[in-house]
């Protein structure tokens, strides 16, 4: 039987991560500090804000050592970034940053498109991360991605989710993001992989990351929610997409996320309208529709 739904939901804002590395426009880092400071204005206490990857590979992010440096010193709120290898970690703690998130995927073909090694290897490449971050009290979450479908290898066993994961856990990830890629999840297995996952890793110690590829998002996530699941990645205006999986549109809104747990009750701290604010201002810079629903009803009320 499904437990109740939480009293509380911890959002993780990716929007200036995950949300813009894929866009073409260039975002002065000047901007993305704007943007940072509005989310946490809004209330989001976790702002994922940008990944140590080579700029070779994701041009837009060649600004992270100057984004983490002018990160507000105290206010809060967390600010962890992405870190593919540990020379990525060790230019992160250098510039300042205070947490890292690690990236692996339950698919193999996905795993050597993304990260170019297979998933036994990306595991051996994150532990001298883990070592580092556990001698420097640093703490790192994880990432998997393609828990309910590839674009290269169609579904993906529940098994292999839950090897990858506790692979992560075990080497001291504080927290499991489980990421739908491509969008193809749906509230029922959704439910059945997390109850699987359950068995093995502290629902407590989960989270959900969905893509809103099939219209799917919001369902799987009270869906999530509906069997122990309390943190929630999202994406303010729906910024996003994964540059390996043709055809997926963007993470899920976080205006949406935050318009239906204040409709179901649940906490968030977080102050729609202000959300709504800071996902305007990035799409009027970027020159693109809002990708939240929520936020284009309200600002067409305004």
């Amino acid at each position: 039987m499904d437990s109740v739904l939480p009293k509380k939901v911890k959002i993780v804002e990716v929007g200036v991560r995950d949300g813009l590395q894929n866009e073409l426009v260039a975002v002065p880092t000047e901007i993305k500090l704007n943007l940072i400071e509005k989310l946490s204005d809004a209330g989001l206490s976790v702002i994922e804000a940008t990944s140590f990857v080579s700029p070779k590979w994701i041009p837009q992010l060649a600004d992270h050592q100057q984004v983490v440096e002018r990160l507000p010193a105290s206010n809060g709120v967390n600010y962890p970034v992405l870190t593919p290898n540990l020379v990525g970690f060790e230019k992160a703690i250098a510039a300042g940053a205070k947490e890292v998130a690690v990236f692996a995927a339950a698919s193999e073909s996905f795993s050597m498109k993304n990260i170019n090694c297979s998933i036994k290897q990306s595991i051996q490449r994150f532990k001298p991360i883990f070592e580092q971050a556990k001698r420097l009290s640093i703490p790192v979450r994880g990432y998997v991605s393609c828990v309910l479908g590839c674009p290269y290898e169609g579904n993906i066993t529940a098994k292999n989710v839950v090897e990858v994961s506790r692979q992560l856990y075990e080497n001291g990830c504080y927290e499991i993001s489980l990421g739908d890629t491509i969008g193809v999840g749906t509230p029922a297995n959704t439910k059945t992989l997390i109850k699987q996952l359950s068995n093995h890793i502290p629902l407590s110690k989960l989270a959900v990351h969905f893509h809103d590829t099939y219209g799917q998002a919001l369902a799987n996530i009270y869906a999530a929610m509906q069997v122990g699941i309390s943190t929630v990645d999202s994406s303010v205006a729906g910024l996003g997409g994964c540059p390996y999986a043709k055809g997926a549109s963007g993470n899920v809104a976080t205006e949406d996320v935050v318009y239906m747990l204040d409709g179901l009750g649940i906490s968030t701290n977080i102050d729609l309208d202000k959300l709504v604010d800071a996902g305007d201002y990035i799409s009027q810079f970027l020159n693109r529709e809002n990708g939240s629903k929520t936020a284009r009803a309200i600002l067409s009320k305004r």
